[in-house]
């Protein structure tokens, strides 16, 4: 059964955006590469905030991709550039990617914040800021 994946990263300061926008491509290119990645979308938001949705063939898959490469030289820096950090997890039928809209509703359900060293209110709070609603969809991700 498909494992599904959703992040949410807010970047604190302007001052980080191109070294966390570099790390970021990089991490996208190795997801693109690795073993049991099916597909994904990647949306840049308001405010600085960052959404990624994949789907993988399973958990382990995800693990793998999460602890490794790029993805896991990016992950210690995201403490100090972000202020905001969520994701959650789930299996699926069929690995077709959920919404935003669906995904930001599954993550406030079930999923968690991430720490971080200087998190904002809405953070400490524990409230997940919602996808912005039309527009784009964000950048389509495909196996290589």
């Amino acid at each position: 059964m498909p494992f599904i994946s959703v992040t949410r990263l807010r970047v604190r300061s302007i001052f980080y955006l191109p070294q966390f926008i570099w790390h970021a491509l990089k991490s996208q290119r190795q997801a693109e590469r690795a073993a049991g990645f099916l597909c994904g979308r990647v949306m840049r938001d308001k405010r600085n905030a960052f959404w990624t949705l994949t789907a993988w063939k399973d958990e382990a898959a995800m693990r793998a991709y999460r602890g490794a490469g790029a993805h896991m030289k990016a992950m210690p820096k995201l403490l100090d550039w972000c202020d905001e950090a969520s994701i959650a997890h789930w299996e699926q039928e069929g690995a077709e990617l959920p919404s935003w809209s669906e995904a930001h509703s599954r993550m406030v359900a079930e999923g968690r914040t991430s720490k971080v060293r200087h998190p904002s209110d809405a953070q400490l709070a524990g409230k997940i800021t919602g996808p912005k609603q039309g527009g784009t969809e964000g950048q389509t991700l495909k196996p290589v």
